[in-house]
């Protein structure tokens, strides 16, 4: 499926120059260069302060458990040779969090605010990397995961637990083209989506009728009510 374009008013995630720079230049790996912007990505998504990425945060993301699942090495020796990489250059920091055998590893962007952030987190030493233990769920998630948070926005618990269950009811194919409906009609919300979805399994996808009132008629009654 290609790119459908990003939608208006789209958000923007600030990211330092030097990744379009001197950085785009000596990275080399690919799992490096994802690793750090979903690094990037999944900070500026946190509130609060001190603001850091857990080890779970990374190899439970369906986003770029995908986007490395091609990697020869697998998705798991991926990210974890991307975080050593961007560790071992300096963009990324390491701090072990916890102490008396439960310790655990969380990353900031090596960045003033980053560098606070370790200084502030009771407990913590910076590290040499240590190796992650793999995850144990699944990692090769359903491509509706990737759509919503490219068409959509990013991922919360309450949306993925929506996800997983229409993943399970409704053909993928069927997921695809009810999110390519709803991007084409302007209207980027899950809602939207479920809403086509629920519709084709009531009445059936191809039913004969063709044009854009039969996809679309039942969808705005729907959001009338």
């Amino acid at each position: 499926m290609s790119y459908l374009g990003f939608p208006p008013k789209v958000r923007f995630t600030p990211v330092p120059d030097p990744m379009f720079g001197p950085l785009l230049e000596q990275i080399e790996d690919v799992a490096e260069l994802k690793c750090t912007l979903r690094i990037i990505k999944l900070l500026h998504g946190k509130t609060g302060f001190p603001r850091y990425v857990s080890k779970a945060d990374l190899f439970s993301d369906p986003i770029l458990a995908r986007g490395l699942a091609n990697d020869t090495s697998g998705s798991q020796a991926a990210i974890t040779r991307g975080l050593k990489l961007a560790i071992d250059r300096g963009t990324v920091l390491q701090a072990v969090l916890g102490t008396n055998g439960s310790e655990s590893s969380v990353f900031v962007l090596n960045t003033e605010t980053g560098r606070k952030t370790v200084n502030t987190i009771d407990g913590s030493t910076f590290s040499s990397f240590d190796q992650i233990e793999p995850f144990e769920g699944p990692f090769d998630r359903p491509n509706i995961f990737s759509l919503y948070e490219a068409n959509i926005g990013m991922l919360n618990p309450m949306i993925t637990e929506e996800l997983k269950d229409a993943e399970k009811q409704y053909p993928s194919e069927w997921i695809e083209e009810a999110f390519r409906e709803a991007v084409k009609s302007n209207k980027r919300s899950w809602r939207y989506v479920a809403a086509i979805l629920e519709r084709w399994e009531r009445e059936g996808k191809d039913d004969g009728r063709s044009g854009r009132d039969s996809k679309t008629t039942g969808y705005k009654e729907f959001f009338r009510r």
